[in-house]
């Protein structure tokens, strides 16, 4: 019977290692698993390098992970945000590098990783300081860069409901970088607000499905008639 719903974020997180590239699902506030983040933490690990939209907010989950000095590089698209102090302090005391991508790109990048797709061209960038040491090729007379896949060791994502197959439904703007972080990792964990019983999900609502997901815990949290 296949059950991919553990009994813990720590049963969840195990086997992440140190240096693992890590997927962090959400914008800004939303859609964050701040609770697989915090279990993270726990784990111990450190230089990882994290992708996601944003580098953090206030001192939960992404924030106090960079805080504890366990991440040694974040790629992402909106490292200063209001209340994003943490990263701005350890950038300007070098103790963590940046790689900074537009946010189409980002989420590009992701996307072709998880349809196994290793480099593609665009035009987001040329000109700028974000094509210094990038391959570049002319196509109708317009200049393109050339951008790599990004796959992450892991993912962690935050959905509105799991079943015990692993399929996903993401509430309104819940559902940014999750469903495509989710196909873009060797291993994806799942923090879930609502656990249905199996074939209760509407086939037409599942985003995520289930054959991109290992793992995932129940986070309660609403009301599941949301």
């Amino acid at each position: 019977m296949i059950n991919k719903i553990v009994r813990s974020v720590a049963e969840a997180l195990d086997g992440v290692r140190d240096g693992a590239l890590v997927l962090v699902g959400g914008f800004g506030a939303v859609g964050q698993s701040n609770q697989l983040l915090e279990g993270l933490i726990e784990t111990g690990v450190r230089d990882l390098t994290i992708v996601a939209n944003n580098a953090g907010y206030g001192n939960v989950g992404l924030a106090r992970l960079l805080k504890l000095e366990r991440v040694s590089k974040i790629i992402c698209s909106f490292p200063r945000i209001a209340g994003s102090t943490t990263f701005e302090e350890l950038y300007k005391a070098n103790k963590i590098a940046l790689e900074l991508v537009p946010q189409g790109t980002l989420a590009e990048r992701i996307r072709a990783a998880g349809a196994g797709i290793p480099a593609f061209y665009t035009a987001t960038g040329v000109g700028t300081e974000l094509a210094k040491g990038k391959k570049s090729a002319e196509f109708d007379g317009k200049t393109y860069l050339l951008e790599t896949a990004l796959k992450g060791d892991i993912a962690l994502i935050e959905a509105w409901k799991a079943d015990r197959w692993g399929n996903l439904t993401y509430r309104q703007s819940g559902r940014n970088f999750n469903p495509i972080m989710a196909t873009a990792a060797r291993t994806t964990i799942v923090q879930s607000q609502h656990i249905a019983e199996l074939g209760e999900l509407d086939p037409e609502t599942i985003v995520t499905p289930g054959i991109f997901v290992e793992r995932v815990v129940h986070i309660p949290h609403g009301d599941p008639q949301g």
